[in-house]
């Protein structure tokens, strides 16, 4: 189990670097070496991981596919461990790029659960998920299926908890600001755009964080209908900079 766990690891390191191929090589030895084992929530977590990268690759379907997979394994694991409630909380996000919303929301639903589980039902290693990140992801899913109000209402609520209070977690507050920089440039509010985004790509440049960088890229596709303000062709060159620095 200790080799599974450092390979997950090892894969969380070379995907948040934007190194997929190192971190896809990673996730299937660690897929292989839980399986061997028979450690069905180390197993599950590894698919996720991997799915992951189909996620980010934009091949959603691709990704739904191998978290049915995982959700099958999570459902022979721990029942007292939060497995089965992160792979719900990916499928959310899979089945937001397929535009599916009903099965988005269920799968929310699902994931949300964890808050029934007893304190400390997380690991500090494999296994992070204690729904305290339940908000961003609810509202990074109504972005992506274009339900701009609920989008808003959920991330301003995210970004007033304390976890993502200014000088802490620079990766998911960044992520965030990402987020509601695209609802504002969905809405074609300049101002709201550059507020968010700029704060954002500051924080892309604190942390090197490429997670932040990818949802940026997001944003720039936003950008075009009002590519024509000289303050959004500013900003759109800092991103074109920050993703390839």
């Amino acid at each position: 189990m200790f080799s599974a766990d450092l390979f997950q690891l090892a894969g969380e390191v070379f995907f948040d670097g934007d190194r997929y191929t190192d971190a896809a090589q990673c996730y299937m030895l660690a897929m292989s070496a839980s399986r061997e084992a028979g450690a069905y929530d180390l197993w599950a977590c590894a698919l996720t991981r991997h799915a992951y990268l189909g996620l980010y690759e934009r091949r959603h379907g691709e990704a739904s596919e191998m978290l049915t997979v995982a959700e099958r394994v999570a459902l022979q694991g721990d029942s007292s461990l939060s497995t089965r409630h992160w792979v719900a909380a990916v499928q959310a996000q899979a089945f937001a790029g397929l535009g599916a919303l009903e099965d988005c929301e269920r799968a929310l639903e699902r994931a949300e659960q964890v808050m029934e589980l007893p304190a400390g039902s997380s690991n500090d290693g494999w296994l992070r998920f204690d729904g305290s990140r339940l908000a961003e992801e609810r509202g990074a899913r109504y972005v992506e299926l274009g339900r701009l109000d609920l989008a808003e209402q959920a991330l301003t609520a995210a970004l007033k908890q304390s976890p993502l209070a200014k000088g802490l977690s620079y990766r998911r507050r960044g992520a965030v600001l990402a987020d509601l920089a695209i609802v504002g440039a969905k809405r074609r509010d300049i101002d709201e755009t550059l507020t968010h985004a700029h704060e954002a790509v500051d924080l892309a440049k604190r942390s090197g964080s490429g997670y932040i960088a990818r949802r940026l890229q997001s944003l720039r596709a936003e950008l075009a209908p009002v590519a024509s303000d000289a303050r959004i062709a500013e900003l759109d060159s800092e991103i074109v900079a920050l993703n390839v620095s």
